[in-house]
């Protein structure tokens, strides 16, 4: 690099001329080092592509959801008999309310005898 030059001893004309030497190779440098940017990220894009229709195949037709066991209500709320809850996911606004309030999870447990009177238990 060459030294650095003094720039108090300049007038404004030639700090002006300097300005605007730098500016335009700046302007090249910069012009240079995008469109470089520019090359490479259309190679990547053509990678991708290239890569793409292998891997894209499969997502084109949509997978059958997998058949699940249903799964019965291990709660069920005494003020609401209809309203149950199986024990996933997110606990139901009753029985938070209700647990809120001091019961206890095993109140709303749904008994045997409950589930025994059941059509799908019982035995003919």
């Amino acid at each position: 690099m060459n030294k650095k030059p003094s720039f108090d001893g300049m007038s404004v004309d030639e700090l002006w001329q300097l300005h605007e030497e730098l500016s335009q190779v700046l302007s090249v440098r910069l012009t240079s080092e995008k469109r470089e940017l520019e090359k490479r990220l259309a190679q990547l894009r053509r990678e991708k592509q290239v890569r793409q229709p292998e891997s894209a195949e499969p997502r084109s037709a949509p997978r059958e959801r997998r058949n699940y066991p249903r799964v019965f209500p291990k709660y069920r709320n005494p003020a609401q008999p209809s309203e149950t809850w199986s024990g996933r996911g997110k606990q139901p606004r009753w029985l938070t309310a209700a647990l809120k309030t001091g019961h206890k999870i095993e109140e709303f447990v749904i008994g045997k005898r409950e589930a025994s009177e059941s059509p799908r238990h019982r035995r003919t």
